[in-house]
């Protein structure tokens, strides 16, 4: 233990018995989805509120109103509703057949030669359209078996191919729960935290394309493809269209979410009871998501009250001097924590607090921090077998997730370029980060420290 300035280590605890109650069931199961996450982490609640603080004792009634401040949160509750809102037009875009409409429309333009490549872009755009990697897998593995069996490559390739990809759209997408949680708790504008991760995800996507262009297959197989509506496809280009001009997340989902049921009810895909329905099913998605971010709050509360977060800051930085090595130490924390967890949001949900701690302390720009938390959390969730993207890629296919570990190339270039990234110390930016209305989040100094 330390001093008291310097917290307690017990008030660390709870999350070391969640990662440990995650590695050990699934060791034992040899399944790491087997504990399931929400279960989990009541469990470490449960656990939070039967500890003190070292100095002093605190009553149940005192500890549960720390754990409901803390899920009660400003950041939290706008988290729950985006996180609602981003499942309602997932669902509504599935049922209207935006999902299928926009692979087969890419397609199109896709030369032969260019096919391997061609699946790679076709998965980014798909990701970043719908804002979710696992939507972009169960959507396009299908189709890079199909290829795969038609040209001569192995299967494994053409679905390590869909899951970079996936990834990449689920890293950069203004309305995937990563950069909700990225930008969510590190109060910056989704276009901000967009720049800072572009800038690093370009090199590693245009890395992984130019390999790809080098793999040998059969160029003589015949494709066939499906129809589109064009009509279908509007809501994604809107929603990225409005991101990109810088709305508020809320507002570029109520775009979508709005669109999306006038295309589906102008289509017949759905009566307005059928829409409803379909918004409903989307939120259900979403909820248990939803109350994770709600425990987690309450958890950190507590763990800060307990001064567990006070002892990490102390010894995570106790040996860091730089900026650069306050940035590695952001990294680290949330790669561990998407190791432990196989789940990326949850992992930036709980290291985002910690990280905007040392944005303080270090005068990091938010900006990056946001950026820094989406790209290890994205890149790793993209390699790890037991991840939920490696887990239903390999029921789809037939095959075991480690087989198709080796041929994720992207989560491997996206990892290495997030590095370069600390120690080059790009990307900069000009001028103070600023929240979603326009009020300064953070002054970093010009000087490096």
């Amino acid at each position: 233990m330390c001093d008291d300035r310097r917290g307690s280590f017990l008030g660390l605890t709870p999350i070391l018995l969640f990662v440990l109650l995650v590695v050990i069931s699934g060791a034992l199961a040899r399944d790491f989805a087997a504990m399931p996450i929400l279960v989990a982490f009541m469990i470490t609640a449960g656990y939070a509120l039967i500890l003190n603080p070292k100095d002093r004792k605190l009553s149940i009634g005192r500890k549960v109103d720390i754990f409901c401040k803390g899920g009660g949160e400003r950041t939290i509750i706008l988290l729950v509703v985006i996180f609602l809102m981003a499942g309602a037009f997932y669902s509504l875009t599935i049922d209207i057949g935006a999902r299928d409409a926009t692979v087969n429309w890419a397609l199109l333009f896709v030369p032969t030669s260019l096919l391997l490549p061609g699946l790679f872009i076709i998965s980014c755009f798909i990701s970043f359209a719908m804002g979710t990697s696992m939507g972009t897998i169960t959507a396009i593995v299908p189709i890079g078996i199909g290829l795969a069996e038609k040209i001569g490559i192995p299967i494994p390739l053409a679905i390590g191919i869909v899951i970079g990809g996936a990834m990449f759209g689920d890293n950069l997408s203004f309305i995937s729960d990563t950069t909700i949680a990225a930008t969510r708790t590190q109060g910056v504008r989704l276009k901000d935290k967009f720049k800072a991760n572009f800038i690093i995800a370009l090199p590693a996507a245009l890395f992984t394309f130019i390999a790809l262009m080098f793999v040998k297959f059969d160029k003589g197989a015949s494709i066939e493809l499906g129809g589109y509506n064009f009509w279908l496809i509007l809501p994604y280009f809107l929603i990225i269209i409005s991101a990109l001009f810088g709305l508020n997340v809320i507002t570029v989902l109520g775009i979508g979410i709005s669109t999306a049921c006038v295309v589906g009810l102008s289509t017949d895909a759905f009566n307005i009871l059928g829409m409803l329905q379909s918004i409903q099913t989307g939120m259900g998605w979403m909820e248990d998501l939803a109350v994770i971010a709600l425990v987690i709050g309450g958890i950190v509360a507590l763990m800060k009250a307990y001064g567990g977060v006070d002892w990490l800051m102390a010894n995570i930085t106790k040996n860091i001097k730089t900026r650069k090595g306050a940035e590695f130490s952001i990294a680290t924390l949330v790669s561990f924590l998407d190791l432990a967890t196989a789940n990326n949001t949850i992992a930036i949900v709980s290291a985002g607090p910690i990280a905007k701690d040392l944005n303080e302390q270090f005068q990091i720009d938010p900006r990056r921090t946001a950026g820094l938390l989406d790209i290890f959390s994205c890149g790793f969730q993209g390699l790890v077998p037991y991840g939920g993207q490696l887990l239903t890629a390999g029921a789809l296919a037939g095959l075991s997730p480690l087989e198709i570990s080796p041929y994720c190339w992207y989560p491997m270039l996206i990892i290495i370029f997030g590095i370069l990234a600390i120690a080059t110390g790009l990307p900069k930016f000009k001028g103070v980060a600023l929240d979603e209305y326009g009020n300064p989040v953070l002054a970093v100094q010009e000087n490096e420290i």
